[in-house]
C-alpha cells in the first residue's frame, strides 16, 4: 500500500511536466518523469524500494512470494502467473542501473504469482550472457527478458530459447527482430539522439571539441544513439561549430571508463564536453573532471543517486544537468510484456495492445529493423532544481 500511495504522488508531481504523448506508449510512467525539457518543480518522496532478487541455481528458481489478491489486482489487472517462471538476464552484474531493474522486473513477477530467475554475467559479454540463456533453456522457464550485450551474436541462443517454447522480448538494449518477440525500448533512438545533441550544443557555448564516453564497441542501445546524434549533427547547420573528436569506449567498467575519460583530457586539451550516454561511464567522467577541477564540462546519461554530487550550474561541479529514464518502469514493463506473451495476450506483432497494470495501456509499434517494439517514454532532464528530489528515489 505504500508503495500505491508513493506513486500516485510521483505521478502527481510530474504531471505538470508531462508533454502530449510518447511514440507508441498510451500511458506515462509512474517515476519516469517525461520529457527532456522541463524540471518538475515538486518530486515525491523516495520510492519504497523493491525486494533485492537473488539469482537462482539454474536446477532451481527462485521461490515467488505470496501477494494478496488486491496487490496483484493493483499491479496487474488481473493477470495471474501463478506457476510461471520468467528470467531477466541483465549485462552483467555490478551494475547499479541493471540493480533498479531487477527490482523493478521481480515486482511485478512477483506481484501476480510468478517465480523470478535473475542472471547477472560476471562480464558485459556475449559469450557470458549466451552461458546464461542457456542454463535458462535447460531449466525450462517460460519467458526470458533480455539486456542485449550485443544485437546479433545472441539471434542462435535465442531461436533456440524460441524454438522451445519460451516466449523471449528485450529490454534497453535490443536484439536483432529474428532474435525476439518484442523490444522494450526506454526511448525513442531519435528523441535521446536530440536530447544529448542539444546538451552539447548549449555547454559547448555552440561549438568546440565534444568526446562521446560510451559503454561497449557492440552495445546496440549506445551505438543507436550516437549515430542518431552524428546524424542530426550533420543535417543542421546550427549544430556546424561542434566537432566530435573521438568515441571513447569504457566498456561499462569504472576503472575503464575512469581510464578512458582521463585519456579524453590528455588527448584534447581544447576539448570542451564529454557525453557519456552509460550510467557507469558519466559516473566515472564526473568524478575525472570534478577532481581534476577540468573546465571540461559534462551530460549524457546518468542515475540521479549517483549523479547528484556533481550536478550543479557553477564551476565546481563537472554536469550542469543529464538525462534518464527510470530502469526499475524499464523493466516493470518487460515484466508486464513478458506476462502478456506468456498468457497469449500479444504475440509480437505489430498493433498488438495488452494492459501494463497501473503504467496503463501499451500498444506495440514498428521497431524500425522488422520487428516490434513498446516505447516507455522520453528522456527526462534532471539539473540542479530537481536532482536533490531526484537523488534517493533511485
Amino acid at each position: 500500500m505504500k508503495r500505491k500511495v508513493v506513486s500516485i504522488l510521483l505521478t502527481a508531481a510530474m504531471a505538470a511536466t508531462l508533454l502530449a504523448g510518447c511514440g507508441g506508449s498510451g500511458a506515462a510512467t509512474e517515476e519516469a518523469a517525461p520529457a527532456a525539457a522541463p524540471a518538475a518543480e515538486e518530486a515525491a518522496p523516495a520510492a519504497e524500494e523493491a525486494p533485492k532478487a537473488e539469482e537462482a541455481p539454474a536446477e532451481e528458481a527462485a521461490p515467488a512470494e505470496e501477494a494478496g489478491a488486491e496487490a496483484a489486482e493493483a499491479a496487474t489487472g488481473g493477470s495471474d502467473v501463478s506457476g510461471k517462471t520468467f528470467a531477466i538476464v541483465v549485462k552483467s552484474a555490478g551494475n547499479p542501473y541493471f540493480k533498479k531493474a531487477i527490482e523493478g522486473f521481480t515486482e511485478v513477477i512477483e506481484g501476480n504469482g510468478g517465480t523470478v530467475v535473475v542472471k547477472e554475467p560476471s562480464a558485459a559479454t556475449v559469450d557470458a550472457q549466451i552461458t546464461e540463456i542457456q542454463s535458462l533453456i535447460s531449466q525450462g522457464v517460460d519467458s526470458i527478458s533480455v539486456a542485449a550485450n550485443d544485437e546479433n551474436a545472441l539471434q542462435a541462443t535465442l531461436q533456440e530459447a524460441m524454438d522451445a517454447g519460451i516466449k523471449v522480448n528485450c529490454f534497453d538494449s535490443k536484439v536483432n527482430a529474428d532474435s525476439r518477440m518484442t523490444f522494450c525500448n526506454q526511448a525513442g533512438i531519435t528523441e535521446v539522439g536530440q536530447a544529448l545533441i542539444d546538451a552539447v550544443l548549449d555547454l559547448s557555448g555552440g561549438e568546440g571539441q565534444y568526446a562521446i564516453l560510451s559503454a561497449t564497441s557492440q552495445a546496440t542501445n549506445q551505438n543507436s544513439w550516437i549515430e542518431a546524434m552524428k546524424s542530426i549533427q550533420e543535417s543542421d547547420s546550427k549544430y556546424a561549430g561542434l566537432e566530435l573528436v573521438e568515441v571513447a569506449y569504457g566498456d561499462d567498467e569504472p576503472q575503464k571508463s575512469t581510464d578512458q575519460a582521463q585519456a579524453l583530457l590528455s588527448k584534447y586539451p581544447d576539448l570542451k564536453v564529454i557525453c557519456a550516454p552509460t550510467t557507469v561511464g558519466i559516473a566515472a567522467a564526473a568524478k575525472v573532471l570534478q577532481d581534476q577541477k577540468s573546465s571540461v564540462k559534462l551530460t549524457g546519461l546518468g542515475l540521479p543517486s549517483e549523479m547528484a554530487e556533481y550536478i550543479g550550474a557553477d564551476d565546481a561541479h563537472s554536469c550542469p544537468y543529464m538525462f534518464l529514464w527510470n530502469p526499475s518502469d524499464l523493466a516493470k514493463l518487460a515484466a508486464y510484456s513478458s506476462i502478456a506473451l506468456v498468457n497469449g495476450e500479444i504475440t509480437g506483432a505489430v498493433g498488438d495492445k495488452f494492459t501494463a497494470g497501473d503504467m496503463g495501456e501499451y500498444t506495440l509499434t514498428d521497431g524500425g529493423d522488422g520487428g516490434s517494439e513498446i516505447i516507455l517514454g522520453p528522456p527526462f532532464q534532471f539539473n540542479p532544481d530537481n536532482i536533490a528530489d531526484w537523488k534517493d528515489v533511485y
